[in-house]
């Protein structure tokens, strides 16, 4: 079992990276997308990494319930690839996102970190770090820095790798 965070900006090559990895790894692999589509121009990205992706990898759509998704598809020889811990935070946090009744934010959350450690796969994270620029202006905007910050520093500490990626070069942190 090993977990792997993979971090960087917007178009920075994090997933191009994690795919590479997952590609390198001989294992089979299942693609766990968070995303939900909302217009044409998010259809255009999304297809963009479907093209990018070999065709014999496994694909899960999943814009909630992460660490149920993860215990479901779990074995050994499993690669499992998330991509991306932002959107699916965002997907929680934000009401227009229709985010389920049926759980929160904080117990999706603290299902994840449980869950992580427990996996018996290799599983790669995908997340955006977008804490290194101003405090942004209007309050969710702000809850969603925080929040991002806190959850990419939970995982980092239950990862057993953590790369941030630039410019399409990784920088290995732990």
């Amino acid at each position: 079992m090993s977990v792997h965070l993979i971090l960087g900006g917007a178009r920075s090559g994090k997933s191009a990276y994690a795919e590479k990895l997952a590609q390198t790894s001989g294992l089979a692999v299942t693609y766990i997308a968070t995303a939900q589509i909302y217009d044409d121009e998010f259809k255009a990205r999304v297809q963009h990494h479907k093209n990018r992706r070999p065709a014999e990898w496994a694909l899960v759509e999943e814009p909630h319930y992460l660490a149920q998704t993860l215990r479901n598809l779990d074995a050994p020889n499993q690669c499992i690839i998330v991509d991306c811990l932002t959107l699916w935070l965002a997907q929680w946090i934000c009401a227009d996102c229709n985010p389920p009744e049926d759980s929160s934010w904080q117990a999706e959350r603290a299902a994840l970190l449980t869950t992580l450690p427990t996996l018996q796969g290799t599983i790669i994270l995908v997340s955006n770090e977008v804490g290194m620029g101003i405090v942004p202006l209007g309050e969710i905007n702000r809850q969603f820095q925080d929040e991002q910050g806190r959850l990419n520093q939970a995982v980092a500490s239950v990862a057993d790798a953590v790369t941030f990626v630039a410019a399409g070069l990784p920088l290995k942190l732990k």
